[in-house]
């Protein structure tokens, strides 16, 4: 055992769950806290899917009461803050609730501890690949820039890449966070305020920055969740899947077991002081590749290239897996085929779709 008692919050969510057993397993009290909200959990209940040993606690990260009542109960060692507010368009359109739960509700969550004294060993944060933005570009003769976000003019007329230039796969080590959408801006945010906090009570921070999560767990209501449920829902009713812009944007997707065995080996492998770690497959792949293949699973017409696109999406996202080495022994271990084969068959398993 690691320690007496780990809380995560969100801990009834698609990643708060795959993880719970493994936590379970490495904690004598794994304390989870979460608002099961109806986008999520549409019957206000915990999935059945999240360890019956955990001590669950229905509450709000953003309410003083709901801290008060579970830090007058339980001491954590370890925290592992998974509640947040997630989607990039849905937080151009909702910018008050996603800074009011990803932003305060961190906030509180801090001073909740302050005012109990509590200084957790360790803090692991959920963090996004979204911090980056449309991250680094090369040029001519190896010249590294910042385009940026895509303006509304570029956009309507399909200019989709930037000029001069390829991406460059993101590295917590190289890569200069420059979030273009405001759910993007809120993680960046979490990430300062917790090294901040960290750094003055001398608790040790971890900042995992995610890529495209997906897997079986997911939740099949929630348009904002991901496009790997999307592009099956529209498949298995046999649609043809809208590809956005020209389908040719990248992004790096990684299998849901696999970033549950990331958080366990980091809250087993503590920092020193504060450490990132970019998590993903370390594959870009194209959005035509992923739909393409869900459409031939499904047997639906092939995907057609639409032309829409969405404003605050950046045109790639994938990962330097070189960073990889400050978590040791973790490497992703499901290859992006297999990876949908399970989520679909999940999927058929469920008949929710």
């Amino acid at each position: 055992m690691l320690g007496k008692t780990c809380l995560v919050t969100g801990g009834a969510g698609f990643i708060g769950c795959a993880l719970s057993t493994l936590l379970a397993e490495t904690f004598e009290t794994l304390v989870v806290v979460d608002n099961l909200h109806p986008q999520v959990h549409p019957s206000a209940t915990p999935p059945d899917s999240l360890d019956p040993r955990a001590k669950f606690v229905l509450g709000d990260v953003t309410e003083e009461s709901t801290w008060d009542g579970v830090l007058a109960e339980y001491r954590p060692d370890v925290i592992i803050h998974l509640a947040a507010e997630t989607g990039t368009g849905q937080s151009l359109s909702e910018a008050a609730r996603h800074g009011r739960v990803n932003v305060v509700g961190t906030t509180v969550m801090l001073d909740a501890l302050v005012r109990f004294e509590i200084h957790p060993r360790h803090i692991v944060l959920s963090s996004s690949r979204a911090v980056y933005g449309d991250g680094a570009w090369q040029g001519e003769a190896g010249r590294v820039f910042y385009p940026g976000q895509r303006t509304r003019a570029l956009l309507d007329a399909g200019t989709w890449d930037h000029e001069d230039g390829h991406y460059v796969p993101a590295s917590h080590v190289g890569t200069v966070p420059h979030p273009t959408s405001v759910y993007g801006a809120t993680k960046l945010a979490q990430e300062h305020i917790l090294e901040a906090w960290c750094t003055a009570f001398d608790s040790r921070l971890s900042i995992l920055r995610f890529q495209n999560v997906y897997g079986p767990g997911q939740s099949l209501i929630n348009s904002y969740t991901g496009i790997v449920v999307l592009f099956a829902r529209l498949a298995r009713e046999g649609k043809s899947i809208p590809l956005y812009e020209d389908g040719q944007m990248i992004r790096d997707f990684v299998f849901i077991d696999d970033v549950a065995r990331a958080i366990r080996d980091t809250v087993k492998n503590p920092p020193p002081s504060v450490r990132r770690v970019d998590i993903g497959s370390g594959i870009p792949t194209t959005i035509a590749t992923v739909a393409t293949f869900i459409a031939n699973h499904y047997k639906a017409p092939d995907p057609v290239v639409c032309g829409r696109f969405r404003h605050g999406d950046v045109r790639h996202a994938s990962c330097d897996p070189s960073g990889w080495s400050d978590l040791p022994g973790w490497q992703p271990r499901v290859a992006l085929e297999e990876g949908l084969t399970r989520l679909v068959d999940w999927i058929e398993r469920e008949g929710k779709l």
